[in-house]
């Protein structure tokens, strides 16, 4: 990994942010550069005024953040759409994953148009780290979310060259749905049987994600398996909650046209709805 991307609006949101993405840096060696985004849509004299004081308040944050000494870091004031300038910068520093915080929500807007994190997600190609939670450290015990997709190599794959899988625990769980069992269950199937049906079913999918695993193009280092039966949201958010892991990395499946601006893709409802830190990796991501 060669450079970080940290979006700032400067709020605590982001200064946990800015935080996460000095420690990654510093321990990765990489640059890091600092972002943050000016409304253009006032007078230009007040536009004006406001970069100016945003590139003051960059310079305080690199000289008094204790995750950023000893990293080479660098501001950027830039105008327009935040994710459209956050997508543009990605590109200009050839950026290896972007970090943001979690995004205040605004009910009513993001029903329609989403949050800007979930909108760089869709129309960028960087794995995206979105910070809920204090820096305190690196990233001990991590969970991937695998649905055996190309999205979930992806994510898997990026995990692995941002190091995140360098982790002393690392855990990648695969949900299952027991197709059989609400016939069964009507059809007053003896308790035993349907257990033992979700049993045979729990294990081909345990040694599928085993042969997903090993069919990668790379080692991704020591990892338990969690293979658990339910649908993927629920599946994780109760995976969270008892493997209580810092970092959850997830694939996302690319949708185009209309359907970017539709909400209920398994990605969208873990960001939305955890409150942990998230490596959301898009499928064609090409950088790490």
């Amino acid at each position: 990994m060669k450079g970080v991307l940290a979006a700032t609006d400067f709020s605590t949101r982001s200064q946990r942010a800015v935080r996460r993405a000095g420690l990654i840096a510093r321990q990765a060696g990489a640059a890091l550069t600092l972002l943050h985004i000016v409304d253009e849509d006032r007078p230009e004299r007040l536009v004006e005024l406001e970069q100016a004081e945003a590139r003051k308040i960059l310079d305080e944050q690199v000289a008094s953040i204790p995750e950023l000494r000893g990293v080479e870091c660098r501001t950027i004031v830039a105008t327009g759409a935040a994710h459209d300038a956050i997508l543009r910068a990605a590109g200009a520093i050839s950026a290896d994953l972007i970090v943001m915080g979690t995004h205040r929500k605004q009910l009513l807007r993001d029903i329609f148009v989403g949050t800007t994190i979930e909108r760089v997600i869709r129309c960028g190609t960087w794995p995206v780290l979105m910070v809920n939670t204090q820096a305190l450290r690196p990233y001990a015990n991590v969970l991937v979310a695998a649905d055996l997709s190309d999205a979930s190599a992806a994510a898997l794959r990026a995990a692995h060259a941002l190091g995140f899988l360098a982790a002393s625990r690392v855990t990648i769980m695969h949900a299952y749905e027991a197709m059989a069992k609400p016939k069964m269950l009507l059809a007053d199937v003896p308790k035993d049987k349907i257990d033992a049906y979700v049993e045979e079913e729990r294990q081909r999918s345990l040694a599928e994600l085993d042969a997903f695993i090993a069919s990668l193009p790379f080692d991704p280092g020591p990892w338990t398996p969690h293979v658990v039966e339910g649908e993927a949201p629920s599946a994780i958010s109760e995976a969270v909650q008892a493997l209580s892991p810092e970092l959850l990395v997830v694939g996302t499946h690319g949708r185009s046209g209309a359907a970017k601006i539709l909400l209920g893709s398994v990605a969208e409802q873990v960001l939305r709805a955890l409150e942990i830190d998230i490596l959301a990796v898009p499928r064609a991501a090409a950088h790490g």
